[in-house]
């Protein structure tokens, strides 16, 4: 990446700004003022997170919020009610005070005199959710957004469920770390001596969010609140979603330009969860140059272009030999004038053509998913997939032909099965894998279906046992080349621990092969290809000044003790430390593990720790959390224990568990 100084020209940071709510409530800002901005206001852009803007997210800001500056354009980031300094409780993800209080910050920035009362919102992951969530309310000075990393629909893609399964490798994980999160300390520095009473207030107040989300198991109002998908005409100013083939919230990308009506750009690249200009892996682009042409046109009325470009642009991956990482991905990108694009159809294929094929019945293997990697990965060596070989044999695989001409897919593959299961619970994982000539097998895409869902997710109809029925799985989108050489394999297991929470019983498939079909979405290569990807190079600006002062670093591996047929996955993660210009100096040590005994679903249990120190000087605090899930055939079990530590001094120990009748899951 190329660095430019911190003040490449004149810009005033403005930390701490209060920025106060209709109900008395503040919220901490760091604003980023280019100077010119006193008398010639400018747009500004607000990013809206609850990860704490001085110290959380800081080496990212760093990156990002300046050069936005230092080309004109006002850098807003807030930290939401109950986060970082701000005033009250995060008392859960995406709620409609959330939105609220976005919208009131918008029309605060739109009534400051360095603003010319256009205002864009942007933001990666959490930010990208609410960037979408405040458009589909429609602030009046909110022209245009940027979504990264995000979703349009909160059930159907992200960390709590997949096709209606529940996400082992992500819920629970992601519930500790906002539980630790939500139990860091206000800095005293920002706030002053009252910092310990909100503390301390914060901790015993932030619910535990594991415990809501499993009490909502079916697609219910809980989730549809916050999908902009149960209405895309609320959102009215312009949308550029961005996605990444590693990330774990691409779908979205396609489904936003399909259902929107307002201007809309998409672009999807080879990234993790990362912004573009950082994209992991690479190659990365200079976003934050495509981004400034973004703002410009939608908030200052410049006419840079930027919208006659193609509608969608991506990036199609090529096949690599399957590694657990990779520094950058072989490919090329391609562009659509429109989507859904005419370039793409779906090419149908059955799995057999023999009228008299006997059925297969695909048995249980617990750890049918002990190499599916993370489903949002960070760009982590250890995160992706590894040689799919171990699990296809785990699993019941079709292969296709060997292709003798070159195959681009871009899109949603598809896949329909008459499927019959021996208990009334099952779920069917169902993967799309690259087969190169030595055999190796690269992971492409995937698809979950809890089968008790197969009438929709907001409901749970069992399976009537050994009795057929048509189901259809949407796998994730995907952009490949398939090359000449290189066949298609189909591959479906009744179990995919620990990506998914097994059912409470082990069942047995039954599939009607001559009912069975794969759909691809095969693209045609376009004139417009030609011009895409023409991205200058990645810029941002210089962070130096906040020094490393452990640099991070990863443990992730598996064990089987064949004897106690016990498998467990250990997932430890050493986040590093750093050190802030004022001396504060942040820590963070974390830990996921996975076990489970073979031929035993009731067996499963994930536990998630985490450590978190912050100080400076003399103020030194701690924060340590452990949580657990477990079940039986009728309930999930959740244990959350948070202590907190002011120096040597224990302030805050407290365990809360709860029990969540299982709901079809």
């Amino acid at each position: 990446m190329n660095y430019e100084p911190f003040h490449t020209h004149d810009i005033d940071v403005l930390d701490p700004v209060w920025i106060p709510m209709s109900d008395g409530t503040r919220l901490a800002a760091r604003i980023y003022v280019p100077r010119d901005a006193y008398h010639t206001p400018a747009p500004a852009v607000l990013e809206y997170l609850p990860y704490r803007r001085n110290d959380g997210t800081a080496r990212r800001d760093a990156l990002r919020h300046p050069y936005l500056a230092a080309h004109g354009i006002v850098a807003v980031r807030v930290d939401m009610r109950g986060s970082g300094d701000s005033d009250g409780v995060l008392y859960d993800e995406y709620l409609p005070q959330e939105q609220l209080d976005a919208c009131e910050v918008i029309a605060w920035l739109a009534a400051q005199p360095w603003c010319n009362g256009n205002v864009g919102m942007f933001g990666i992951s959490w930010g990208g959710f609410n960037a979408l969530q405040v458009a589909a309310r429609r602030p009046p000075a909110l022209k245009a957004i940027i979504t990264v990393c995000s979703t349009d629909d909160r059930y159907a893609d992200d960390v709590h469920f997949m096709g209606g399964c529940l996400l082992a490798v992500d819920m629970l994980p992601w519930a500790s770390v906002m539980l630790a999160y939500n139990s860091r300390p206000p800095d005293p520095a920002m706030v002053g001596p009252q910092w310990r009473e909100e503390w301390l207030g914060r901790i015993s107040e932030s619910p535990r969010y594991s415990e809501t989300w499993l009490s909502h198991q079916r697609r219910d109002a809980y989730w549809q609140q916050g999908s902009v998908c149960e209405d895309f005409s609320q959102i009215t100013c312009a949308v550029y979603a961005v996605g990444g083939w590693a990330d774990g919230y691409t779908n979205a990308v396609m489904r936003l330009l399909d259902g929107l009506s307002a201007p809309r750009k998409g672009l999807i690249g080879p990234w993790a969860h990362k912004y573009p200009e950082a994209g992991s892996p690479g190659p990365a682009i200079g976003f934050q140059a495509e981004a400034i042409r973004w703002w410009k046109y939608w908030l200052n009325g410049d006419q840079n272009g930027i919208m006659d470009g193609p509608m969608l642009t991506s990036y199609l991956q090529t096949y690599m030999t399957p590694a657990t990482w990779y520094q950058a991905r072989a490919g090329r990108w391609v562009a659509d004038v429109d989507w859904p694009a005419p370039s793409v159809t779906m090419q149908r294929t059955l799995f057999t053509t023999n009228p008299a094929h006997t059925p297969v019945r695909i048995g249980t293997t617990l750890r049918s998913g002990a190499d599916s990697g993370m489903w949002c990965s960070y760009a982590i060596p250890g995160d992706y997939p590894p040689d799919q070989r171990a699990e296809d044999g785990r699993s019941w695989c079709v292969d296709g032909p060997v292709v003798d001409q070159a195959v681009d897919l871009l899109g949603f593959p598809k896949v329909t099965l008459r499927i019959a299961s021996d208990k009334p619970h099952a779920l069917v994982v169902v993967r799309l894998c690259d087969v190169a000539p030595d055999g190796a097998s690269l992971l492409i895409s995937r698809g979950l279906l809890n089968l008790t869902h197969r009438y929709g997710h907001d409901r749970v109809t069992p399976m009537t046992p050994d009795v057929f029925d048509d189901v259809t799985i949407t796998l994730n989108a995907v952009g490949h080349h398939l090359a000449p050489g290189h066949r298609w394999r189909v591959a479906i297991a009744p179990a995919y621990w620990p990506h998914a929470w097994p059912s409470p019983e082990l069942a047995t498939l039954t599939l009607d092969l001559t009912a069975s079909a794969l759909y691809l979405p095969m693209r045609e290569p376009q004139v417009s290809d030609q011009y895409a990807g023409d991205f200058a190079a990645p810029a941002g600006t210089d962070s130096s000044h906040i020094v490393e002062v452990r640099p991070d670093q990863r443990a992730r591996y598996e064990r089987f003790d064949q004897v106690t047929q016990l498998w467990e996955l250990h997932d430890e993660n050493d986040h590093g430390a750093f050190r802030m210009p004022d001396g504060l100096t942040y820590d963070h040590i974390s830990a996921d593990r996975y076990f489970i005994r073979e031929g035993e679903p009731l067996s499963a249990r994930s536990v998630c720790e985490h450590r978190i120190a912050i100080g400076r000087d003399a103020w030194q605090t701690l924060v340590v959390t452990h949580s657990e899930l477990w079940c039986d055939r009728e309930h999930f079990y959740l244990s959350n224990r948070i202590q907190a530590f002011e120096g040597d001094v224990c302030v805050h120990d407290a365990t809360h568990t709860s029990t969540h009748r299982r709901d079809g899951v």
